[in-house]
């Protein structure tokens, strides 16, 4: 994953991290902890320039917000910030919400496939089996500007 971070930032890609949290809301983790593992995270890969996190439960749990993916808030908040070009940017996610929300911001979707026993709701733009290959399809849209 590290090297696949790099290849993006010297690409000139800010490397952005949407996150839903749930279980703070929900009382089974706390916010420490996951801010903890943000750090963390950080750390482990420096060239991540922003964590967006939505801390509600969720609509489906009686928490409805505007960044709880699939809803666009958390994309958006973090393109206002760094003066992103959504058309121009790609969501990378291994769930249904994460393709959605992607759509919703107005960015490419490469979904990773995990084999997850859940149904996509949108079509991704690419599908792909690793991060590796998600960094792949990045730089060779990059390359062939298309379909940028």
């Amino acid at each position: 994953m590290a090297t696949g971070c790099a290849r993006l930032e010297a690409a000139g890609y800010l490397l952005v991290v949407v996150t839903n949290q749930p279980d703070v809301a929900r009382g089974t983790q706390t916010r420490a902890v996951v801010e903890a593992m943000h750090r963390q995270m950080q750390t482990a890969l420096p060239q991540i320039a922003r964590v967006e996190v939505c801390w509600h439960a969720g609509a489906d749990r009686g928490d409805p917000c505007d960044c709880h993916k699939p809803e666009p808030g958390m994309v958006l908040r973090a393109a206002k910030a760094l003066g992103v070009d959504l058309a121009r940017s790609f969501l990378v996610g291994d769930r249904w919400r994460d393709v959605d929300c992607g759509h919703r911001s107005g960015c490419w979707t490469v979904f990773i496939d995990r084999h997850y026993s859940e149904t996509l709701r949108e079509r991704p733009d690419w599908t792909v089996e690793s991060f590796g290959q998600a960094v792949e399809v990045i730089m060779q849209a990059e390359a062939a500007a298309a379909p940028l």
